[in-house]
C-alpha cells in the first residue's frame, strides 16, 4: 500500500480505501498513458516511430518510459524482431483492451459535456473578474 493517507474524523484511510478507483486512475490516466493506449487500440500494432508520429507532442524519452511502464503493468505487449535492423512493435494487450468500454464511455461523456464544462469555466472566470459587491 502507498504511504499517503487521508484523515477524516480521526480515522486514517489509505487512498485506495477512500476511493477504490484511485489506483486505476493512477495507472490509466497518467499524463501519456491514455493517448498511447487509445492509439494502440484504434490502430493496432505499432512501431515506436509510428506511435511517436501519431502522438505528435510526446518526446521519445517520455514515450519510451511510458511504454516500459505500460508493459510492466500488463497493458501493452512489446515484440522484438531480431532482424537487421532490429524491429520492435507494440500492441495493446487483452488487459489493455479490456479498458475499451471505459474509453468509449469517456468519449461519449466528452462529446455530451465538454461544451458545458467550457461554459462553466467561462462563467466562473467572468464572475471572478467582477468586483465584489458590498451589502
Amino acid at each position: 500500500m502507498r504511504g499517503n493517507t487521508t484523515r477524516s474524523a480521526g480515522v486514517v484511510a489509505h487512498p485506495e480505501q477512500a476511493c477504490p478507483i484511485a489506483p486505476v486512475v493512477d495507472i490509466v490516466f497518467s499524463r501519456w498513458t491514455t493517448p498511447i493506449l487509445w492509439t494502440l487500440n484504434e490502430y493496432g500494432r505499432q512501431r515506436f516511430v509510428e506511435l511517436e508520429r501519431r502522438i505528435a507532442t510526446i518526446t521519445p524519452k517520455v514515450l519510451t518510459q511510458r511504454l516500459r511502464q505500460l508493459e510492466r503493468d500488463g497493458l501493452v505487449l512489446r515484440t522484438y524482431h531480431p532482424e537487421v535492423p532490429p524491429r520492435v512493435e507494440y500492441e495493446i494487450s487483452e488487459l489493455g483492451r479490456s479498458l475499451a468500454p471505459l474509453f468509449a464511455t469517456l468519449a461519449e461523456w466528452s462529446t455530451a459535456n465538454l461544451d458545458r464544462v467550457e461554459q462553466a469555466r467561462q462563467d466562473y472566470d467572468t464572475a471572478q473578474r467582477r468586483p465584489a459587491r458590498r451589502s
